[in-house]
């Protein structure tokens, strides 16, 4: 029997990436999975989002370990979008118990969009929709009564400043702020809230042209191979990534019973990058 047998997850941001790999590992650990994804391109977003054909591999992939799972466009933004997709998946696997709030952007200017407005689109996405997120979930968490656990996804960026980033640093360190009060808040309920803090992921969020210029400014078309020689400074483990597994790792502990006592912590999957 897995560590989550009988359990039910949410996770946003699940099409791919970090979402798929933590919708994944919760599966294969017994959990039903609620998915929530935007499947949509924001303008401001330098680089390719996640599409609907993804959303559907990842319930592909879950179906495939034998769990049930319901998937639903929505954007992370939307309270009233939220609220339904998040009630509608309740109601279709029964109960909820974990929330993993994951969704997240990189945004940037451009002719088209201003630096207020790019920073506004992270800021929406990676704070307020997590806030969002956990609204919707809140209650059926607490009305379950079987207390619950929720990993809010921050970032190296959230726990010292990686620079000037269009929103990302201040909304990552947000996320800690947003982490602390939930888990004072939600604690007599037997609710456990924490934040995870990868350094860089190989992702297709950082895995593409835009980042790859922002390591690498000396070069005119850096490609992956000059992005990662940069990337590897930034870790003490001379690395210059890790991987999605690593974070899923690291979250089913923090959800899983071996995790009960935990809460309020920040715990980082850096390579050791807090510490250069």
């Amino acid at each position: 029997m897995g560590a989550l047998e009988g359990k039910v997850a949410l996770v946003t941001g699940a099409a791919r990436g970090q979402g798929r790999s933590h919708a994944r590992t919760l599966a294969a650990a017994g959990a039903d999975i609620i998915a929530i994804d935007i499947c949509a391109q924001l303008e401001s977003v330098p680089y390719p989002m996640a599409t609907p054909d993804d959303l559907a591999e990842t319930v592909s992939e879950v179906e495939a370990l034998g769990r049930r799972i319901v998937a639903v466009q929505a954007d992370v933004r939307d309270d009233e979008a939220m609220t339904k997709a998040t009630d509608f998946g309740v109601v279709e696997l029964g109960r909820l118990d974990i929330v993993v709030a994951n969704a997240g952007i990189i945004s940037s200017d451009s002719n088209r969009i201003t630096r207020t407005q790019a920073f506004r689109d992270v800021l929406d996405v990676n704070l307020t929709g997590v806030f969002v997120t956990v609204e919707a979930a809140r209650p059926h968490l607490i009305e379950g009564g079987r207390g619950g656990a929720i990993v809010l996804t921050s970032s190296l960026a959230g726990l010292r400043s990686l620079g000037a980033g269009h929103g990302y640093t201040e909304s990552k360190h947000g996320v800690v702020g947003l982490m602390r009060s939930l888990a004072i808040e939600l604690a007599p309920h037997y609710i456990r809230v924490n934040s995870v803090h990868p350094t860089t992921v190989n992702t297709p969020m950082i895995m593409n042209e835009h980042v790859y210029r922002q390591f690498r400014p000396d070069l005119e078309s850096p490609s992956r191979e000059d992005a990662e020689s940069a990337l590897s400074t930034m870790n003490l483990i001379p690395v210059p990534y890790v991987e999605v597994a690593d974070i899923s790792g690291a979250i089913l502990f923090l959800v899983s019973d071996t995790g009960r006592y935990i809460t309020g912590v920040t715990l980082p999957i850096d390579a050791g990058a807090l510490l250069k």
